[in-house]
């Protein structure tokens, strides 16, 4: 299907509305430059007057209600322009971005902070590292925290039928730091005894929650889960040396990809050229993901089969003239693609007609460079 019949299945860049970007399923036949967009909480409030504090995480009724106001609302501002959609418009997705990053820290107890134009923020739950080390994977079966979460889950099959969508379950150095905050750097240095058993906690509970919904899932009929898919979210490896990643959070990332059929590697809009050669040892690797200042043909030859992506930064969606990111869009598509190319958290400071634009300029690069695995120098 994607040119090695032994390579994972792949995934592709997801970002349904008013959540964080994830990965999904690809179906095999994605454009050459395939462009994600997605819009931050701030941007639908400001458009529709939703409300994401607690109301939108908790109850999937008014989460339901606004995820239909939402897509009404693109289909009306970008007629033609597929934005926020698993393919479906009679089976919504009322799952994704629920708790946004935070359904695991949750689930260890993180106090979460709401706001009504944003996604939630947390407190760390942990403040000295002498308390990790009596750390325990929580008991899902026991946790109110999750098990009101497997009851919206329940109350979704019910109401919509299929639970469609992916959690946002973050990876293990990005869940860390919300359990034990900006100490969880100094602790790689000092304590890497208690900090590998915290990340030993974290990786176990990781798969044992995707286990959990995605079964509760496929039950439900949603098909896209019958391959077992998760995305490590490495947002804050770039805090850490090349080196440290190899030793404390690479064996970890290696048992989170052992347990799915495939892995999603997702590093936000940095240049992700340090740690690519890391990244190669992971097996069942099905997506990643960098940004556009990354060695991108380095990244085309080490990862051959995985749909790659470049994470366009914001303030250069904002702050560069069109022209310029057609020149950048135009390099990421030569020396990546085929590839996603992801525009996340757009908020209300992009105009519409800029991202008319850029999508259609996409479609422009489609034409001129679809059907070809690689693009020449001087095409």
């Amino acid at each position: 299907m994607f040119g090695d019949p032994n390579a994972a299945p792949q995934l592709i860049s997801y970002i349904a509305p008013a959540a964080p970007a994830t990965r999904r399923l690809a179906s095999g036949d994605e454009l050459y430059l395939r462009p994600e967009i997605g819009f931050t909480p701030n941007w639908y409030r400001k458009a529709l007057g939703i409300d994401f504090s607690e109301i939108w995480h908790r109850d999937p009724g008014y989460r339901l209600e606004t995820r239909i106001e939402m897509a009404e609302e693109l289909k009306r501002r970008f007629p033609g322009i597929p934005i926020g959609g698993i393919n479906s418009s009679d089976c919504p997705d009322v799952l994704t971005g629920t708790f946004g990053v935070l359904l695991v820290p949750g689930i260890f107890g993180v106090k979460i902070q709401y706001a009504p134009d944003r996604w939630p923020d947390s407190e760390p739950v942990f403040q000295s590292i002498n308390e990790i080390f009596k750390l325990e994977p929580p008991n899902l079966n026991h946790n109110l925290f999750f098990c009101d979460f497997m009851e919206q889950l329940d109350w979704i099959k019910r109401k919509v039928g299929v639970v469609r969508g992916y959690i946002v379950g973050q990876g293990v150095l990005n869940n860390a730091y919300r359990l034990l905050g900006p100490n969880i750097f100094l602790a790689l240095l000092k304590e890497p005894g208690a900090v590998s058993h915290l990340f030993a906690c974290i990786t176990e509970t990781i798969i044992e929650v995707v286990r959990v919904i995605q079964n509760f899932q496929r039950e439900s009929g949603f098909k896209e889960v019958e391959e077992k898919i998760f995305t490590v979210s490495n947002c804050l490896v770039n805090m850490v040396s090349p080196k440290t990643y190899v030793e404390m959070l690479l064996p970890f990332d290696l048992k989170i990809a052992e347990a799915f059929s495939s892995l999603g590697v997702h590093n936000c809009a940095w240049d992700a050229t340090p740690y690519l050669n890391f990244y190669c040892q992971i097996p069942n690797l099905g997506y990643i993901d960098m940004g556009i200042e990354t060695d991108l043909k380095a990244a085309k030859r080490l990862f051959p089969y995985a749909r790659r992506a470049v994470m366009y930064k914001t303030r250069d969606l904002v702050e560069k003239d069109l022209e310029e990111i057609k020149k950048d869009i135009t390099l990421a598509a030569k020396a990546l693609g085929p590839c996603d190319l992801v525009l996340a958290d757009i908020d209300i400071d992009v105009p519409d007609k800029k991202i008319r634009a850029i999508y259609d300029f996409c479609m422009e690069l489609n034409e001129e460079f679809g059907g070809k695995t690689e693009v020449k120098e001087g095409e």
